[in-house]
């Protein structure tokens, strides 16, 4: 009887992963076969002694090999199961393997398994990183690999997809104890990455999913994909590694947690936007600095102007919603944008406080923290003043207006998700007495100035535009 599928494992060197990985499927009878990239240690041996049908490729990336893999074995079964050589079948998910029928799945082509990735013997279970679907059950002849990308591999199947949400794969590379050994690993994946961001500017790799938010894994992350590549360089690391931390709660996941949330969601995408301005040096044509070399006067009263009224717009309007001689009960009941960011700051610290264990509470000006004490929120609290200077040079500086407004949105965010940030750990550890030797708004500020001007910085000097297309 024909098997209802094989097992195909990509391997380099993986005599330290190649055993748990084939224990964990012993006993299921189906085929194995190995693409291995010219290992040096005993993994040809290990894949001979497991009975395995091996072929040797030379690497490129994790697309073409696994396209490779698909193409060059004889496959005789109406399943194949991908899967890498650091991941092995829990027990769970091998019973379900065991009572697979195709002649139950007719009408699927692609299977999502569940993945739980660890990273020094450390589970990863938050930051978006669980539950986290992977297609590695894919029909025969149907599904493929997704050469639009460079580095993230994916398998494409044209029709109907489940997701195996009990059972799950465990995935741990051990050779990743050594941080040396991750970091070169991911300086190789950045480069990767790099190159093909800058293809996609120049319109020679497109996405070959259709992007949905609401469709399936792998849509999904085609639509968070879209969404990045808008996102302005140098600004992106900082806000998916705040989103991470924060929203996704991976500052509940421990010292190990938080270590690889860092050097992944923050290190290696810095690492990323580096290169790809690397890339793009010596094409660029420069186009945001001759305009403003053409007219700098224009460029600095305009900054200057828009500041003055930004600023002092802010302080009039905080004047007259405030009770005194000009104070207006229409606009503050009705307009009063400065009393809603409050609450808005106040609301997210007493969530985020609230999250991590604590008793908090606001009434729109202060916020209580059961066991702590209180901070008050006043007008100099809530960053308008950075946020003035911030908008004024955004919208003054020549550049298109949607880089603009990506950019101004990006940064208005990150200033008062770091404003939130502050609030939190002062609500925790900020002593009042200490507030006579060091005043925390003036700290903050020049901390967010500091932000500010590097990440203008790199605004103003990154590409302003892809290269003129060319073609294949």
């Amino acid at each position: 009887m024909t098997p209802a599928y094989c097992f195909i494992i990509l391997t380099y060197n993986e005599q330290q992963h190649l055993p748990r990985l084939l224990a964990s499927i012993k006993g299921l009878n189906a085929p194995v076969f190995i693409l291995d990239s010219g290992s040096e240690d005993d993994t040809i041996a290990i894949a001979q002694q497991a009975g395995a049908v091996i072929l040797q490729h030379p690497f490129e990336n994790h697309p073409k090999q696994w396209d490779f893999a698909l193409k060059s074995f004889e496959i005789k079964t109406p399943w194949i199961i991908c899967l890498d050589a650091d991941q092995e079948v829990t027990p769970e998910l091998k019973e379900k393997l065991v009572n697979f029928k195709d002649e139950d799945h007719l009408d699927i082509d692609g299977i999502y398994f569940n993945r739980k990735n660890f990273f020094k013997g450390h589970w990863i279970k938050h930051g978006g990183y669980y539950p986290f679907y992977l297609l590695k059950m894919i029909r025969y002849g149907v599904g493929h690999s997704d050469l639009n990308e460079n580095m993230d591999h994916r398998f494409i199947v044209p029709g109907k997809t489940v997701v195996w949400k009990k059972g799950h794969i465990l995935e741990e590379n051990l050779k990743e104890n050594q941080i040396s050994f991750w970091i070169a690993k991911h300086n190789r994946y950045s480069d990767l990455l790099a190159h093909e961001e800058v293809e996609r500017m120049q319109k020679l790799r497109l996405q070959t999913l259709k992007p949905s938010l609401l469709g399936s894994p792998d849509e999904r992350t085609a639509w968070l994909k879209n969404l990045w590549w808008q996102l302005p360089r140098y600004v992106r690391p900082l806000l998916y590694f705040t989103y991470r931390m924060i929203f996704q709660l991976g500052i509940l996941e421990g010292r190990t947690g938080v270590i690889f949330h860092f050097l992944q969601g923050f290190w290696f995408r810095l690492m990323v936007d580096v290169k790809i301005d690397e890339i793009l040096k010596g094409e660029q044509k420069k186009e945001d600095k001759k305009t403003v070399a053409a007219s700098p006067l224009r460029f600095v009263f305009t900054f200057l102007l828009l500041f003055l009224v930004f600023y002092y717009f802010n302080i009039a309007f905080f004047g007259i919603t405030s009770p005194g001689k000009l104070y207006s009960p229409f606009l503050a009941d009705n307009l009063n944008y400065i009393q809603g960011l409050r609450w808005v700051l106040l609301s997210c610290s007493a969530q985020i406080l609230n999250w991590m264990g604590f008793t908090a509470i606001h009434n729109g000006t202060e916020l209580l923290v059961v066991g702590k004490g209180t901070i008050v929120l006043i007008y100099s609290c809530l960053g308008l003043g950075l946020m003035s200077f911030f908008a004024a040079f955004v919208i003054a500086y020549p550049k298109k207006l949607k880089q603009k407004l990506i950019f101004l949105i990006a940064g208005v965010l990150t200033i008062q998700v770091l404003n939130i940030t502050r609030f939190v750990l002062l609500a925790l550890f900020w002593n009042k007495k200490a507030s006579k030797i060091i005043d925390h708004h003036t700290v903050f500020n020049i901390i967010l100035y500091i932000i500010i001007m590097i990440s203008l910085y790199f605004w103003v000097t990154k590409n302003n535009q892809a290269p003129a297309d060319q073609h294949a």
